[in-house]
């Protein structure tokens, strides 16, 4: 298999990549068969000398390449025909800023695999960067919470070498005390656990959370069935909340009414029920003021989460009364951090844990003849048409919805 490191093309620039040197030479000596050519990049976190010091070869040409691999979506421009390739290409939701790219993959006969489409039998993610989502949004919550309240001064992510610094930095500051919620039970929250724990929070269980107060600060991470409740009284499993989403309503009020901050870490699945409303942030029971929200649904589950914000620009304030944004600071305004990007802010460490998962989950499969069925069922088009799994675009391609 010739195997292609692509460069990322996408504006704001993308420094992260699928393979550190490192770990393509890992690849290597596990699949000594395997032909691997990175292109040339001059914003990628690993410079091409890093990869030229690693015996890999470096060109601009990867035409020659079988598969592809990238992070975010390639532009049409520099799609090569008939190619597999690997990114995240933001299709499978429908998204309809990207219905054009969509279509010019199925014209040119390539074949794609999304990232987000790399799954186990029972449907369960295998790759990505939540952890890091999770441990960069956990930590510009804090961010936010110390230049908000004066408290303390925590440097921006992105101008730190490495997710061990991030930590050193963590350990400097003093907290007030403070009850946060954490909702999620994936990699994105147990990302943002990490942050927790480092700061030495102690977490406590959801009756302790509920009716004490504390004398230290303390978070308490909560799953669906906590912040979600049957609209029959029934009390049933988490599956029945999946399946069911519809049959519930959200619970997460009687959290709101003791939180100071709430990192959202959450998955929000189509019928699922808002965590709280605009009506709901208006109420005087309504405590929470500060929402670090990893998962960020625009206009979604989070009410105050009304628009992403960015790297260079990551807080703003939510006005519950007037339902529009304020100053981050702003009296009596929800501080929301909303990056839909924060993975990109620790380039080095996130990139070398995708590939180690990359080379765990993905490249065997073409070496095993696919025995666990990871490539069938990540593969969304074939041969210019949409694969029966994914049939369900067809309609959003053609521009009908």
């Amino acid at each position: 298999m010739k195997l292609g490191i692509i460069k990322e093309r996408k504006t704001p620039p993308d420094r992260r990549v699928v393979f550190s040197p490192e770990k393509l030479t890992v690849l290597l000596d596990k699949f000594p068969e395997t032909d691997v050519t990175v292109e040339n990049s001059d914003i990628r976190i690993f410079s091409d000398e890093s990869y030229k010091k690693a015996g890999l070869k470096v060109s601009e040409d990867l035409s020659t390449c079988d598969v592809l691999l990238g992070v975010k979506e390639v532009p049409i421009s520099a799609l090569i025909p008939r190619k597999k390739y690997f990114f995240f290409s933001h299709t499978i939701k429908k998204q309809p800023y990207n219905r054009e790219l969509l279509q010019a993959i199925l014209e040119k006969k390539i074949e794609l695999y999304d990232h987000e489409t790399i799954t186990d039998a029972r449907g369960n993610r295998l790759i990505g960067f939540g952890r890091y989502a999770g441990i960069v949004g956990a930590y510009n919550g804090f961010r936010a919470l110390g230049l908000r309240d004066n408290l303390f001064e925590l440097p921006k992510v992105e101008n730190l070498p490495d997710y061990k610094s991030l930590i050193q930095q963590l350990q400097k500051i003093e907290l007030p005390i403070i009850k946060i919620i954490l909702t999620g039970n994936g990699k994105v929250a147990n990302g943002a656990k990490e942050v927790l724990e480092h700061l030495g929070i102690k977490e406590v269980n959801v009756q302790d959370y509920l009716v004490n107060n504390f004398d230290e600060p303390v978070f308490c991470k909560i799953d669906v069935l906590d912040y979600n409740k049957r609209k029959d009284g029934k009390n049933l499993d988490r599956f029945d909340f999946y399946n069911h989403p519809e049959e519930y309503d959200s619970d997460f009020m009687r959290f709101a009414a003791v939180s100071d901050m709430f990192i959202a870490g959450h998955f929000f699945g189509d019928g699922a029920p808002f965590l709280f409303t605009r009506e709901d942030a208006k109420k005087a029971e309504f405590k929470i003021n500060l929402i670090a929200d990893v998962s960020c649904d625009i206009d979604g589950p989070v009410a105050s989460t009304i628009r992403p914000s960015t790297i260079a620009d990551p807080f703003y304030g939510y006005d519950p009364v007037t339902e529009k944004e304020v100053a981050f600071n702003a009296k009596n305004a929800i501080t929301v951090m909303a990056v839909d990007n924060l993975p990109c802010e620790l380039p080095k460490d996130a990139s070398e844990g995708f590939g180690e998962m990359f080379l765990k989950h993905v490249i065997p499969a073409f070496y095993d003849n696919d025995k666990n069925g990871i490539l069938e069922r990540a593969r969304m088009t074939f041969n210019g048409k949409l694969t029966p799994r994914y049939s369900y675009l067809q309609a959003f391609v053609e521009g009908k919805e």
